[in-house]
């Protein structure tokens, strides 16, 4: 079969053997992330004590982290094993996901859509790490640094959670930012010298979403737009090599 049909045995499948396929894929990342989360749960409060870490080796001595509300003790620890139970199963659900699709995709957009499903799941983890080994330490020292004199540092654990939440989905949404440069290209809707041409309103774009997907602090807002302009240009590098191909085939 050549690369301009789509290899697909079902073409002529009906939509409700679609939409029961998709059910059942569905039902099977969540099932997955649920055999994962029961596994974690009984270490939920270790793996609170591991995101908090951060935090509590740049308190003050004898400042603590507090709960503010009666549940908080048992509620912040389970949405937090809830998200790394996701987190893990990402690979299983974007396989799911690529399961689903891929009947559907030429075989030239196969070849080039496994390596993005794969890139794309270790960028993710790549903005999570990054978030919690670089970014965290950082921001922390900086807001433990310039508390008022005479205030006492004992953050809640609700609110550090949807915190840290927040940077961390920030992070390894941002770090996709190669695989997205790199579709575009690939689809042709641009090329890597549009691009190149519109790097100063990159760069701006960069702070603005800094701005946007950060807390209201310049620091974490500056150690994500730097680094998603340096994806960028790695975007642009493997973009130009997706292009080279594309034209060799063409000829």
């Amino acid at each position: 079969m050549s690369d301009s049909e789509p290899d697909n045995q079902d073409q002529a499948m009906p939509l409700v053997a679609h939409l029961t396929e998709l059910r059942d894929r569905l039902l099977r990342s969540i099932l997955v992330v649920l055999v994962v989360f029961i596994g974690l749960f009984y270490f939920a409060n270790d793996i609170y004590a591991f995101v908090s870490a951060p935090l509590r080796e740049l308190l003050p001595e004898g400042a603590t982290m507090i709960a503010t509300e009666v549940a908080s003790p048992f509620l912040a620890p389970f949405k937090l094993t809830m998200f790394v139970s996701l987190f893990l199963a990402m690979p299983y659900i974007l396989h799911q996901v690529w399961r689903f699709i891929a009947p559907a995709l030429y075989s030239s957009e196969r070849r080039l859509a496994m390596p993005i499903l794969v890139s794309s799941i270790g960028l993710f983890y790549a903005g999570l790490a990054f978030a919690y080994y670089v970014v965290f330490p950082l921001i922390f020292a900086f807001f433990s640094s310039v508390s008022p004199e005479g205030v006492s540092i004992m953050t809640d654990i609700n609110s550090y959670l949807d915190f840290v939440m927040k940077l961390f989905f920030a992070f390894g949404i941002a770090f996709e930012i190669p695989v997205a440069t790199v579709l575009l290209i690939a689809a042709g809707i641009t090329t890597p010298d549009a691009l190149s041409k519109k790097r100063p309103y990159v760069v701006v774009v960069c702070f603005i979403v800094g701005m946007l997907l950060t807390p209201p602090d310049i620091i974490s807002q500056t150690l994500l737009a730097i680094p998603v302009w340096i994806l960028f240009e790695a975007g642009l590098f493997f973009g130009r090599i997706i292009e080279k191909r594309q034209a060799l085939q063409a000829d």
